[in-house]
């Protein structure tokens, strides 16, 4: 699979080197100051999107990823305000977003039982 980073920060890296190892591409990687200057046809040389970066810069993150039609895993927190909005937009294009304030098996097993 063909993977973009949106964000290649520790937890960028950390996706990269687990992707590669299980074989997949990473074609782009991207952090903060790069995020103006994105095209479309960047974002679409992936197959996927990962985004991990900032509250102020996730939902645009998004937005954007959607407008291409790329599916968008967000692991970014701190924007949930905007969640509504978010899943509104995405619905309306048809388009594919999971996102998760945390992705470790462990602590999503403490949230379901909590």
């Amino acid at each position: 699979m063909k993977i973009g980073l949106w964000g290649y920060g520790k937890m960028g890296k950390q996706i990269e080197q687990i992707a590669l190892t299980k074989g997949h591409e990473i074609c782009w990687k991207l952090d903060l100051k790069q995020s103006d200057s994105v095209t479309d046809d960047l974002l679409r040389e992936a197959e996927v999107i990962i985004e991990f970066t900032a509250p102020h810069a996730a939902p645009d993150n998004i937005r954007r990823a959607i407008d291409a039609g790329i599916p968008i895993v967000c692991g970014s927190t701190g924007w949930y305000e905007q969640l509504p909005a978010i899943s509104d937009y995405c619905l309306s294009k048809n388009a594919s977003l999971f996102y998760a304030s945390n992705f470790s098996i462990g602590v999503n097993l403490f949230f379901k039982i909590n």
